[in-house]
């Protein structure tokens, strides 16, 4: 069984994956980082250059690593852990597609060390926030999760910018989305419930997107009534997306519609991350709302400003590693996002940055 957690592969090295490696280096990790073709310029740790769809490369690396952390694409995370299975390391990811999530499950059940994906943003430390919210209440009605990652400075009618992956910003507006209605585990169409939500008195939109929840509806399934994950858009979007995806039906072209989008609205430097989590329920037999709303903004991270989806993706997954490494994590099986303390979380070196 794998118990140590000293070396750690950091695989794709784009904003994310860099300063996940730099943030993992800065905590004390022994990190090595790797993508098709290194980077430029000096950084402060190991750097390899790997054909990742070579199986036998990958196996050959993963054998002198304790972890693997994938930065890449959802489509090649599958073999990745199954690799990380085999070599008996730990396994960790930014996930946010279903299907890969359901078959990392499978393989935790056989795992030697601990298959962790689904450890970014949505999901990831949004599971971790509603779950601290479920955990004051005696008995929990509801929790809403709503997460935007947006343009400080909105142009045109889509008011976006696509500083995620294009892929998994396609692959959430057009895939099913998992929820519990009236304590009933439904599935329901992307893009759809659309709700108004005000955050320091700026209107936003809201609306289903898949992948969001992770495993809290296995989780909460029978406890908790109503849970529910939709992302934040500044009004009028969802309209726009609704007409490309479907009326021009760029829905059969995923890769395409990726491409078109990403040269409509190329990624920003000046963004903003908002997170809105709110909770209903009893508290010693009377009604109340607790609510967790944060808007966090490009910061200087190890030396440099980063923007506020990379260092709040990248630190929600470090932090979690960190948690690993000091024991206050299982170090084997499947970890849920909602089985991490806030507490924990927040008093983690890099969770620490998003207790401002």
């Amino acid at each position: 069984m794998t118990t140590k957690l000293e070396k750690i592969a950091v695989l794709g090295l784009g904003k994310v994956g860099l300063l996940a490696a730099e943030l993992l280096h800065r905590s004390g990790f022994a990190v090595t980082g790797i993508d098709k073709i290194a980077p430029s310029g000096a950084l402060p740790f190991e750097v390899k250059s790997l054909d990742l769809s070579d199986i036998d490369q990958v196996r050959a690396e993963f054998a002198t690593q304790d972890a693997v952390l994938s930065c890449l694409p959802f489509q090649l995370n599958i073999a990745l852990a199954q690799a990380a299975h085999d070599a008996g390391i730990h396994y960790f990811d930014l996930t946010e597609d279903v299907p890969t999530t359901k078959a990392i499950i499978e393989m935790s059940k056989t795992a030697n060390g601990l298959m962790a994906p689904q450890c970014g943003l949505a999901p990831g430390f949004i599971g971790i926030v509603g779950a601290d919210l479920i955990a004051q209440f005696d008995d929990c009605r509801s929790c809403k999760m709503r997460v935007g990652a947006l343009p400080q400075n909105p142009t045109g009618l889509m008011g976006y910018a696509f500083n995620w992956s294009p892929d998994g910003v396609v692959n959430e507006y057009l895939n099913d989305c998992e929820v519990i209605e009236d304590g009933e585990r439904k599935w329901v169409s992307a893009m759809e419930w659309v709700e108004d939500i005000y955050i320091d008195g700026m209107k936003l939109e809201a609306f289903t997107t898949s992948g969001g929840l992770g495993t809290m509806c296995d989780t909460y399934l029978g406890k908790v009534a109503n849970i529910d994950y939709k992302s934040m858009r500044y009004p009028g979007h969802v309209k726009q997306m609704n007409f490309f995806f479907h009326e021009l039906l760029m829905r059969n072209h995923r890769k395409k519609a990726g491409e078109i989008l990403v040269a409509a609205k190329p990624p920003v430097q000046d963004d903003v991350v908002y997170v809105h989590a709110a909770a209903e329920g009893t508290i010693n037999g009377r009604l109340e709302r607790r609510e967790f709303v944060r808007g966090y903004r490009p910061i200087d991270v190890a030396g440099k400003q980063r923007t506020a989806i990379a260092w709040t993706t990248a630190g929600s997954v470090v932090a979690i590693i960190e948690l690993v490494r000091d024991g206050k994590l299982p170090n084997q099986g499947f970890l849920k996002q909602e089985d991490i303390q806030l507490d924990d979380f927040l008093a983690m070196p890099t969770g620490s940055l998003y207790a401002l």
